[in-house]
């Protein structure tokens, strides 16, 4: 029996030293996770092409959206096309055109002039008439099948300029919603955050900072010096990033295109009060012009005078598309004499004229 002891001692080592070397040998890894494997391509797709179309106000925009179907599907009669804008700040959409088959219904601002190209049963196009300044932005071609659904993004891009304004009272008097106001007033609307990189790429060298339509605060700089953020750093869009619409108050970027009237200074020699300016267009038929009209004669039809001129605001300005001595030496610019007192009979008129 005591012979015994040693035999069950060697049993229970040899079991132990087994199971140590089972408890270090190393296993290889099963992976739980389990890949299927497939060649099928999505059943429905949407595409654009291009992704960016370029207009002017006025003027029309076809918005390109292609549907591919998987070729085995049978038609479906109850496939939706769905067309919406995205806001600035990409947190909502507003609603632009839906259709089903043959019901198709256009909502809001677009109502009348929003449509299907429809050239193809896969051609889900969107036509806009009568383009504003306010359908400039990014739109959403959205196309339901059944349990199937596909988008694609395209911009609308608008031929226009980028302008800062400041009111009669001075810099940095405009909040949100007064800065949305005041380019109303200039025949414009704010400009967009990429509107504004578009005119410094242009050239666009302005200190001040203005209030864009995303509620964020920037200006460009093309010549770097101390006003506008020091000598020493590189050209670009400066930004105060977003800034509170009701308290804060900046000027203020405007952004119009072409319009269909007629713009021209009036009278050639002579020099008039502001209200004397304003009698002077109406009895031609027309209006003091807005700087919004100043601005989009100067810029996409090159006008050119060196005549300082009242406009609508009671500021007064004057355009200049050939720099020259005395007028504007060394660039293109619109130049601006301020908010003069308006018994001053000093200036000309800029009168605007609207056409059929």
């Amino acid at each position: 029996m005591i012979g015994a002891i040693p035999s069950l001692m060697l049993a229970l080592m040899s079991l132990s030293v087994a199971g140590a070397f089972r408890s270090i040998r190393t296993e290889p890894e099963v992976s739980r996770n389990i890949h299927l494997m497939t060649d099928q391509s999505p059943s429905l797709s949407v595409t654009s092409a291009p992704s960016r179309v370029l207009t002017r106000r006025g003027g029309n925009a076809i918005l390109p959206c292609a549907i591919q179907r998987d070729r085995l599907l049978a038609p479906n009669p109850k496939m939706r096309i769905k067309w919406t804008k995205l806001t600035s700040d990409f947190l909502t959409e507003v609603d632009i055109l839906a259709a089903v088959a043959d019901h198709k219904r256009s909502y809001g601002s677009f109502h009348g002039r929003a449509r299907l190209r429809g050239s193809s049963p896969s051609d889900a196009s969107l036509v806009i008439d009568n383009i504003t300044l306010e359908d400039y932005g990014r739109y959403k071609c959205e196309v339901i099948d059944g349990l199937e659904d596909a988008t694609a993004i395209v911009s609308l891009d608008l031929e226009g300029v980028v302008f800062p304004y400041s009111p009669r009272l001075g810099r940095y008097r405009l909040n949100f919603r007064d800065a949305e106001r005041a380019c109303r007033e200039q025949d414009a609307v704010l400009a967009s955050p990429e509107q504004l990189r578009q005119a410094w790429r242009g050239g666009m060298d302005w200190c001040n900072a203005g209030w864009l339509s995303d509620g964020s605060v920037r200006y460009p700089v093309n010549s770097p010096r101390e006003p506008c953020g020091g000598r020493r750093t590189a050209p670009g869009v400066r930004s105060y990033g977003f800034r509170d619409k009701d308290k804060d108050r900046y000027d203020v970027f405007c952004f119009t295109s072409h319009f269909k009237g007629e713009l021209y200074f009036l009278p050639p020699g002579a020099k008039l009060t502001y209200g004397e300016a304003v009698e002077a267009c109406r009895r031609d038929g027309a209006r003091l012009a807005k700087v919004g009209h100043l601005y989009g004669a100067w810029k996409l039809a090159n006008y050119d005078r060196c005549d300082a001129g009242w406009l609508e605001d009671g500021s007064v300005r004057y355009p200049v598309a050939k720099p020259r001595p005395r007028c504007s030496p060394t660039a293109r610019a619109v130049r601006f004499n301020g908010f003069p007192d308006k018994k001053h009979k000093l200036y000309g008129a800029y009168c605007y004229r609207e056409r059929a």
